[in-house]
Order: structure tokens, then C-alpha cells, then sequence
């Protein structure tokens, strides 16, 4: 559990860091992350819709 414990607290560090030090990629890196979300979202509701047809 510390090992779990420790990791996290290590990620949390290392994004705080990256936010601070590159901003602009880190904010690209976000904007990667929520369009791969949306697009497949899209994805999923193009094939829902289509199977309802």
C-alpha cells in the first residue's frame, strides 16, 4: 500500500511541475486528452445511432 501510496504522490508531483515549467504543452496535452474523449464519444453515438436504424 505505501508503494501505491508513494506513486501517486510522485505523479501528482511530477504534473504539478510539468503545469508550472510548460504550461502551453500542458494545456496542448489536455486539449489531446479531451478530444480523443469527444471524438470517440461521437464515435460510439454514430454507431448507437446507427444499429437504432
Amino acid at each position: 500500500m505505501q508503494v501505491k501510496k508513494i506513486v501517486t504522490y510522485v505523479a501528482v508531483a511530477f504534473v504539478v511541475f510539468y503545469l508550472f515549467t510548460r504550461p502551453a504543452e500542458a494545456a496542448d496535452a489536455v486539449n489531446g486528452v479531451f478530444g480523443g474523449i469527444i471524438t470517440g464519444a461521437n464515435q460510439l453515438a454514430t454507431f448507437f445511432t446507427s444499429v437504432i436504424r
